[in-house]
């Protein structure tokens, strides 16, 4: 039996003992899930494939049965700290033709610290992490590790009403965090409790992290990932994570996680060549590298490769209740010739340039999240114009539920970049969006992307001394809380942090004493009371019949004005001046007689504004600009005012 089982591996070493596992009553794989696998239908894939520990009736450890794809190998042997990193010990045992491999290890369980020593076609043997790892090592180390969880919820709550969330007509604010450095040397469970506080105080209903999927390398903030079903292992455990999220459903606030499908690292551990051969990338470097980033594309196309995407999405839905994804970098799994030159990209089989397989993929994608957990969100980052992201996969569409408006936060910050004086000859970039503002299902981001790579911080994007910095700052929030769509904001925006974000660094928070931070941060937290308790400012966000421009065109002024309106006809009107004069006596257009009142003036000196404010409205029975009625009102210099109906 020896002897065959060393031909069966091509082995030319003497194995230490018979391998254990070869007659496997633990295994974990069934005929429905290699049938399933072999199709790429497998939407648990982590309950079949990986480490499970297995124990008797009475909850004593058995054993731990593991499994891995990798179906070009001549060999695969498990190694780890029970066997001393020794290959021989343990080979594991291939199941018939569709490269799957399994080995049951008795006595051993979580904690566990593992790889999979797999030979290659050409014989070279290369020590792999688990793809399916639901655990890791402490970075830089990169072994994977026996998971078992025993976390118990108690967001059930949270659960049962997020099932007829319809969050197109819901208040959204989403605050983006990095974990390492929000409060670097933070846990999980420390983070639970400090985060959740701040981010309730600040009124946000949701906190999207960065990728949190295991990366050993710190710098790419979370987004060259090497273990797609792991939560990085630098602030505890998976159990730990899921008390996080926990805390924070049960304060009331939403968790959305980016997910990075569109490329990999070539780490030699981790997912590149993983069986020798170019298993979950293609083996065409003009398909299956990106020039960009130095990485590997997933070969959206195979049939396992793309299971293994999709059952990570669920994967992240379902065991951490995730309230939704955003996948980044969609553009360029889109795209075939994606940052690339003539000649060094490969036609689709219809001879364009769209990456079909890639569409199938996020249609998939898309599709069996929303089946499965209604009420979530996808959020596409895709900064082209390519259309339908956020229209129904039944309709042809990519199936996303919303999509970053890439061209309102380039537009917008390019309008603001330029002097005050020069803004009447860029009125049109302030006002554009609304032109398309309809054509997806959109969220405004000021995200970490705009505050990296020498961008600086937002506040010192625009032109003037520090106090119009700061008053800018101010205005473009009131003026993009009252804007349709979505909203998300970086970690250190809300207080106006004076330098770049490194992911190396904590925020800023020591500023937060001084009054102009302070003043910011104040802004944010009324903003978003505001925002969520006002149904005109999110109720008719993806319909243009919830938005009416008042003034339009007053490029000479840099002002603008429109109104917004919710299902019942009450309307919000948000005025803005983006010029450093305040403008006395302005004679505003409203769309119905009535009790008008300031709601919200970005300039108040509680702000940090210089106070110029409108202590009374006085709605006039004389028309302007088409409307019946008009007010004489006062726009303090670089602020958003809102204002609005008495009940």
């Amino acid at each position: 039996m020896l002897e065959a089982i060393r031909r069966l591996f091509g082995a030319k070493e003497k194995f230490q003992s018979p391998p254990v596992g070869y007659l496997n009553p633990h295994s974990t794989l069934g005929e429905l899930d290699l049938y399933l696998i072999t199709e790429g239908r497998h939407e648990k894939l982590w309950g079949a494939l990986g480490a499970h520990v297995r124990r008797d009736s009475e909850g004593k450890l058995i054993g731990t049965a593991f499994s891995v794809w990798a179906p070009n190998a001549r060999a695969v042997s498990l190694i780890g700290d029970h066997n001393f990193w020794d290959r021989k010990t343990n080979p594991m045992i291939p199941l018939g033709a569709n490269g799957l491999w399994e080995v049951f290890i008795p006595d051993v369980g979580p904690g566990l610290k593992y790889k999979f020593a797999i030979q290659g076609r050409d014989g070279r043997w290369v020590d792999h992490a688990d793809p399916l790892a639901r655990q890791t090592e402490i970075p830089p180390a990169t072994a994977s590790v026996v998971n078992e969880s025993s976390y118990v919820w108690s967001d059930k709550d949270w659960m049962t009403s997020r099932t007829g969330y319809q969050p197109w007509r819901s208040p959204v604010s989403i605050y983006e965090v990095h974990l390492g450095s929000w409060r670097p040397g933070l846990s999980y469970q420390e983070l639970a409790i400090e985060l959740s506080s701040y981010v309730k105080e600040l009124g946000f209903t949701h906190i999207e992290f960065l990728p949190v999927t295991e990366h050993p390398y710190s710098p790419s903030w979370g987004y060259q990932v090497t273990s797609y079903f792991a939560p990085t292992s630098r602030f505890g455990t998976p159990d730990e994570f899921r008390f996080l999220v926990d805390h924070l459903h049960n304060e009331g606030i939403g968790v959305l996680l980016d997910w990075v499908p569109a490329h990999f690292p070539k780490d030699e551990w981790a997912l590149g060549r993983f069986d020798g051969t170019a298993l979950y990338e293609h083996e065409d470097p003009r398909l299956g590298e990106h020039p960009d980033w130095g990485t590997f594309i997933f070969n959206f196309g195979r049939n396992e490769v793309r299971n293994f995407l999709v059952a990570s999405a669920l994967y992240w839905l379902d065991e951490f209740h995730i309230d939704g994804l955003r996948v980044d970098a969609v553009a360029s799994m889109l795209y075939l010739d994606y940052s690339r030159k003539e000649g060094e990209w490969v036609p689709n089989e219809n001879g364009g340039r769209e990456n079909l397989a890639a569409v199938r993929f996020l249609q998939e994608a898309t599709a069996t999240a929303y089946k499965q957990f209604p009420g979530i969100m996808m959020i596409a980052e895709e900064s082209t114009a390519w259309s339908g992201v956020t229209k129904p996969t039944s309709e042809n569409g990519l199936g996303f539920g919303f999509k970053w408006n890439m061209g309102w936060m380039h537009d917008t910050l390019e309008y603001l970049k330029h002097e005050p004086v020069h803004r009447v000859y860029h009125h049109n970039e302030i006002t554009f969006s609304i032109l398309y503002a309809w054509s997806e299902n959109f969220l405004l981001p000021l995200s970490h992307d705009e505050v990296v790579h020498g961008k600086g911080a937002l506040v010192n994007k625009f032109p003037g001394d520090r106090w119009q910095k700061v008053a800018t700052l101010r205005a473009l929030y009131g003026y993009m809380w009252s804007h349709p769509g979505k909203k998300l904001l970086f970690m250190g925006c809300e207080f106006a942090q004076n330098d770049e974000w490194r992911e190396s660094q904590s925020l800023d928070w020591h500023l937060t004493e001084y009054q102009e931070h302070r003043g910011v941060q104040l802004l944010l937290s009324d903003l978003n009371s505001l925002y969520q308790s006002s149904p005109a400012l999110w109720q008719r966000d993806v319909s243009s019949e919830g938005f009416q421009w008042l003034i339009g065109d007053d490029a000479s002024g840099n002002t603008l004005a429109f109104i917004r309106w919710s299902d019942s006809g009450k309307p919000i009107v948000s005025v803005t001046n983006f010029s450093p004069v305040p403008h006395e006596s302005y004679s505003l257009p409203l769309p119905v007689v009535g009790d008008w009142f300031e709601l919200l003036n970005t300039d108040d000196s509680k702000y940090g504004g210089s106070g110029v404010v409108n202590k009374e409205v006085n709605c006039l029975a004389q028309g302007e600009r088409g409307f019946n009625y008009s007010a004489k009102v006062r726009i303090p210099p670089l602020g958003t005012v809102w204002f609005s109906l008495k009940d």
